[in-house]
C-alpha cells in the first residue's frame, strides 16, 4: 500500500490522478490535501508525514503580473520542503514542470528554479525526486482560458462564442489520463528502488499528439456542426480524435442540451427513427425495464455512451465523480430522445411509467465487463 498526497488535488491534473489511484485502493491509499495547507505550516507538516509518495502539482498558470506567477511558484515549493525539513520526512516527491522551462518567461523561470531546490532538497536528504517536464495537457474538465487551447476552444464552441487563433502554431500534446497513467507508473517504480540508489531523475513525458492550432479548431468545428445539429458520433477509431471527442462532450451544458430529440419519420407503415448516426464501430444493444426499476448506476473512463428511450417513460440521471450535483432528464417515447453519457459521470435509467421500457444502447467499444473500464457507484 502506496500512501500517496496531491498538492494541487483539486486542479486539472490533480482531479484525475485522484480519482485513478481511487480505482484501485488495494495498492494506493490516497492522502487528501487542501489548497490551504500551504497557509497553515502544522497542516503541511502532518500532510507531508503521512505521505510516502508526493506529486506536486499545485502552482500558477497564469497571472497579469509575472513576477508574482513566479514567487507564488517557488513559495510553494519552499514551503513543502521546509515541512519535510521541519519533520525530518523523506517522500519520493514528483515535480511537475513544464516544456516551458527554456522559455524567456517567469513561468518557465519558476518551474526549472523549483525542480531545482527540490533536487538540491533530495540530494541534501538521502530522498528520492523526479522532475517531470510535461507537454500540453488537455482532457475533460480543464478550465478554460487557463489549462489548454482544447479546453478554451471547446468551452466557446459549446457556448456559442467564436474561437479566435493568436499564434497558429505546432502544439504537442499528451490527453489527461495518458498523463496520469506515466505518474503512476514513476511511482510504482520508486517502490522497488532501494533506498541507498535513490537519486534525482528527470524525466521527459512525451507527446501523444501534434496538431496545429487551425486543424485543431476545425476538427473541434466538425464535431460541433455534425453533433449539434444531428447528433452525429464522429469517428473513434483514431486514439486522439476519441480523446478530443470525449474531450469535447464535457463541456456540453448538458442541462440544456439534453435530452435531444429524434426525428421521427412517419408513413401508412408505421415509423422509423435513426437513433445512432457514427463514423465508427461500437456496439448497439436493447433493453427492456420493467415500471420502478432502475439500470446501471456505473461510470466510465474513456467510453462514450447514449442511451436512447424508444418506448415508455424514464428518467436518466447523471453526476460527474467527486461531486454532489445530480442532473436528471425524463425522456418519453412517444418522442424517441438521447442522453450521452460523458466520461467520469456515474449514471443509471429508471422507468418512471407504468409500461415497460424500451431502450436502445451504444457504446464506441464492444462491452466486455472485464476490460476494467466499467466502475460502479450510484448516482
Amino acid at each position: 500500500m502506496i500512501k500517496i498526497g496531491i498538492t494541487g488535488q483539486a486542479g486539472f491534473v490533480g482531479t484525475h490522478l485522484f480519482n485513478t489511484l481511487g480505482l484501485n485502493p488495494e495498492k494506493y491509499e490516497r492522502v487528501p490535501f487542501m489548497d490551504e495547507y500551504f497557509s497553515d505550516a502544522q497542516a503541511l507538516e502532518s500532510f507531508v508525514k503521512q505521505c510516502d509518495t508526493i506529486i506536486h502539482l499545485a502552482a500558477m498558470n497564469r497571472h497579469n503580473d509575472p513576477q508574482v506567477l513566479y514567487e507564488t511558484n517557488i513559495n510553494l515549493v519552499q514551503k513543502l520542503i521546509n515541512a519535510c525539513e521541519q519533520t525530518q520526512s523523506t517522500p519520493h516527491i514528483l515535480f511537475s514542470s513544464s516544456t516551458q522551462e527554456e522559455r524567456d518567461n517567469l513561468y518557465g523561470k519558476s518551474k526549472k528554479e523549483g525542480r531545482e531546490l527540490f533536487e538540491k532538497w533530495a540530494d541534501k536528504n538521502n530522498a528520492q525526486f523526479t522532475g517531470i517536464i510535461i507537454p500540453n495537457v488537455y482532457g475533460p474538465f480543464g478550465h478554460p482560458y487557463y489549462n489548454s487551447v482544447v479546453a478554451t476552444f471547446c468551452h466557446q464552441l459549446t457556448h456559442n462564442e467564436t474561437p479566435k487563433i493568436e499564434i497558429d502554431g505546432e502544439i504537442k500534446l499528451i490527453y489527461v489520463s495518458e498523463l496520469v497513467e506515466t505518474i503512476i507508473k514513476k511511482i510504482s517504480e520508486n517502490q522497488f528502488n532501494p533506498r541507498h540508489l535513490r537519486s534525482n531523475e528527470l524525466f521527459m513525458v512525451p507527446h501523444t499528439a501534434q496538431i496545429k492550432v487551425s486543424a485543431l479548431l476545425q476538427k473541434l468545428q466538425e464535431f460541433k456542426s455534425n453533433y449539434f445539429d444531428y447528433g452525429i458520433i464522429p469517428s473513434l477509431d483514431n486514439p486522439f480524435e476519441r480523446n478530443l471527442f470525449n474531450t469535447f462532450l464535457c463541456y456540453i451544458d448538458h442541462a440544456s442540451f439534453f435530452p435531444f430529440n429524434l426525428k421521427i419519420n412517419t408513413d401508412e407503415r408505421g415509423s422509423f427513427v435513426e437513433t445512432v448516426k457514427l463514423n465508427s464501430g461500437g456496439q448497439v444493444s436493447f433493453s427492456t425495464t420493467v415500471p420502478g426499476i432502475t439500470r446501471g448506476n456505473h461510470y466510465h473512463t474513456r467510453k462514450a455512451e447514449r442511451f436512447a428511450v424508444i418506448k415508455g417513460k424514464a428518467r436518466i440521471d447523471i453526476r460527474r465523480i467527486g461531486t454532489d450535483k445530480v442532473l436528471s432528464f425524463e425522456l418519453d417515447g412517444a418522442q424517441p430522445s438521447f442522453v450521452d453519457m460523458p466520461i467520469w459521470h456515474t449514471h443509471n435509467i429508471t422507468n418512471i411509467g407504468t409500461e415497460e421500457l424500451y431502450t436502445i444502447f451504444w457504446i464506441n467499444e464492444h462491452y466486455n465487463p472485464e476490460d476494467g473500464d466499467t466502475y460502479f457507484e450510484k448516482v
